[in-house]
């Protein structure tokens, strides 16, 4: 029998990598989806159900207080899939290598952290879950802006009526509430309004930083380093920060969420994240950022249906209508035919740039 062409070992290898990269979008986008549920439902629950909220301060801690939760619970579970895994000194390994490696991480965690899902929470609670998951669809119009200006990546015609589209689903959900609160007939919720903002274009942000990181970094590991950064953020620095220059009660209400109920939903939303970001971040490598995300985005036809499901509430006809746009615009953008799906764009250093002029100067 004739042995297999390179050719054809490689042709075989990479539709595997495309296969399993779209399966690690899309079990991301069902449990990111999911992640909605606990995400919603702890805000019902003591200290915070019984919070007044009579200042935007005291609602913009709550949320914090809830993103710093959520950040340990995932990266207990990280820590636990990485031990499973036998990880745990890559971990180490990768954490120390700051220059070169994990200060890709820990970038991407202030847009991926105290920005995305503090935003996230933040229209959750003012505005709710359906509302959070579907405003953030927009994140795919940043990745590839950033994707063309870091990586010179082109935004094709194809590319172009895709942005055009989540923009038309953007305008969809944002459009009835803005202008509702302009002439005063809104809820006051223009802190959800903008914490969906935040949301979107801190994950499309994270997104394009992660696949720069993942160039040189294992996604098992690197998720886990991203996490670490996050929770030092909150722990060492945010949370100090709001009990040290404002009066808010940071420490009780740190406390109070020490109940059954609140921890229990919070444990929910670490363990699904966690695993959602995992997802995330393997789909990269295996079919790039912007397809991974393009894929991922279906979690809010997810979130959706889970939480109908979970509440017996469906969202607004708006709402609804720009998740249709937000997922079709999505797959218009990344869905290009191509013979090889070119997942890491690697930046030229300076000392690259140096080279290479220097030896086309020798020719």
């Amino acid at each position: 029998m004739s042995q297999p062409s390179l050719s054809q070992a490689r042709s075989r290898f990479t539709a595997s990598s495309i296969r399993w990269g779209f399966m690690w979008a899309l079990w991301c986008a069902v449990l990111w989806g999911a992640w909605y549920i606990p995400g919603s439902a702890v805000w019902f629950e003591a200290p915070y159900v019984d919070l007044t909220f009579d200042t935007n301060a005291e609602f913009l801690l709550a949320a914090a207080v809830l993103t710093t939760f959520n950040a340990i619970g995932v990266l207990f579970f990280l820590f636990v899939w990485n031990g499973v895994l036998g990880k745990l000194g890559e971990y180490v390994r990768t954490l120390r290598q700051m220059r070169y490696i994990s200060k890709w991480f820990f970038i991407g965690a202030i847009f991926g952290g105290p920005m995305a899902i503090f935003g996230s929470y933040l229209a959750i609670g003012y505005i709710g879950g359906a509302f959070a998951a579907i405003s953030a669809l927009m994140y795919p119009i940043v990745g590839a802006t950033l994707a063309r200006l870091w990586y010179q990546e082109k935004i094709t015609r194809r590319a172009a009526v895709g942005i055009v589209i989540i923009l038309a689903g953007g305008i969809t959900v944002y459009a009835p509430g803005i202008i509702a609160e302009f002439n005063g007939t809104g809820d006051a919720g223009w802190l959800g309004y903008l914490g969906g903002a935040m949301a979107a274009i801190g994950w499309g942000v994270e997104g394009a930083i992660a696949g720069r990181g993942l160039d040189v970094a294992d996604p098992d590991v690197g998720i886990t380093v991203r996490f670490t950064a996050e929770v030092l953020y909150w722990v060492l620095l945010i949370l100090p920060a709001i009990w040290l220059f404002t009066d808010q009660p940071v420490v009780e209400l740190v406390v109070a969420t020490f109940n059954w109920a609140a921890i229990g939903w919070l444990s929910l939303a670490g363990v699904t994240f966690a695993f959602c970001y995992v997802s995330w971040y393997k789909s990269f490598p295996l079919i790039g950022v912007g397809r991974g995300q393009a894929i991922a985005a279906l979690y809010g036809l997810f979130a959706v249906i889970f939480l109908a499901a979970f509440t017996l509430k469906f969202p607004e006809w708006n709402f609804l209508a720009g998740l249709v746009l937000f997922v079709s615009g999505g797959f218009v953008m990344f869905t290009e035919s191509d013979d090889v799906l070119e997942v890491v764009r690697a930046v030229s250093t300076d000392s690259e740039k140096a080279n290479a002029t220097a030896n086309a100067g020798n020719l």
